[in-house]
C-alpha cells in the first residue's frame, strides 16, 4: 500500500515538474505536493509487520497490554519473553511468545506454538494446514526444507526424529515488512511435537541485532 502511494506521488511530482511555470500558485502547489511525497516516503519506511492487527513494535509492557485487549491471556515473562495463551488461526489454546532483549526493550519477534501432538501424521497435518493458509495470504515461500536426513519407515520413526539433528521441516516467507517462519519443533512436553510460526519484524529485528552487536 505504501509503495503504491509513493509511486502515485512520484508520478504527480514528475508531471508537475515538467509543466511547472513561473506562476506563483503553481509553485506553491508544487511545493505542497513535494512535502506530501516526503511524508509518505517516511511513513512507508517505518511500517511494521502486524500480528493479530497489532504492529510488532513498542516496549514489551505495551505489547502485552495490546495483546490482552484482543483476547490473549498473559501468563508470565521470562528472560525478555512474555508468554501468553489464546486462540490463533483456527487453533485453540496456542502459546504465544513475545520476544525482545533485556537491554533493548523493543518487541521484534512473535512466536506461536500450536497445540502439541504425539503422532507424526497429526503434526504434519497441522503444518500443512498452516502452510496452505500462509501461501494463500503471502504467496509462494522464499524457501522450503522438508526432509529426514536418515531413512525412516513409519509414523513412529518419523515422530521420534522430530527435534533431532536428522530432521528439518521449515518453510520461510519473505515480505516487505519482515519474515515469517513455519516449522515443526519439539513440544513443551516430553515425547510431543508442535507446529510453530515465528513472525520477525524487519525494522525492529535490525535494531535489536544492532543493540546486541554493541555489546561486542
Amino acid at each position: 500500500m505504501g509503495f503504491q502511494k509513493c509511486s502515485l506521488s512520484r508520478r504527480i511530482f514528475v508531471i508537475l515538474q515538467i509543466e511547472l511555470t513561473n506562476n506563483k500558485a503553481m509553485k506553491k502547489l508544487f511545493f505542497c505536493l513535494v512535502c506530501i511525497l516526503i511524508v509518505e516516503i517516511t511513513l512507508a519506511q517505518v511500517q511494521h509487520m502486524k500480528f493479530k492487527g497489532i504492529p510488532i513494535d513498542g516496549t514489551l509492557k505495551e505489547y502485552i497490554s495490546a495483546m490482552t485487549k484482543v483476547g490473549f491471556k498473559y501468563d508470565d515473562t521470562y528472560e525478555g519473553v512474555a508468554i501468553l495463551t489464546g486462540d490463533f488461526a483456527g487453533f485453540k489454546n496456542c502459546t504465544i511468545g513475545v520476544s525482545t532483549l533485556q537491554n533493548c526493550d523493543l518487541v521484534n519477534r512473535i512466536a506461536v506454538l500450536f497445540p502439541s501432538n504425539n503422532k507424526w501424521s497429526s503434526l504434519l497435518n497441522d503444518y500443512e494446514q498452516l502452510k496452505e493458509m500462509l501461501i494463500t495470504k503471502y504467496g509462494e515461500p522464499e524457501s522450503c526444507e522438508e526432509y529426514f536426513k536418515e531413512e525412516v519407515n513409519d509414523d513412529d520413526e518419523k515422530f521420534y526424529a522430530v527435534g533431532s539433528d536428522d530432521f528439518v521441516w521449515k518453510t520461510v516467507f519473505e515480505t516487505e515488512l519482515g519474515e515469517i517462519e513455519l516449522s515443526i519443533v519439539d513440544g513443551v512436553l516430553f515425547h510431543r511435537g508442535a507446529a510453530r510460526i515465528v513472525y520477525y519484524d524487519k525494522i525492529n529485528t535490525q535494531k535489536v541485532k544492532k543493540a546486541a552487536m554493541d555489546d561486542l
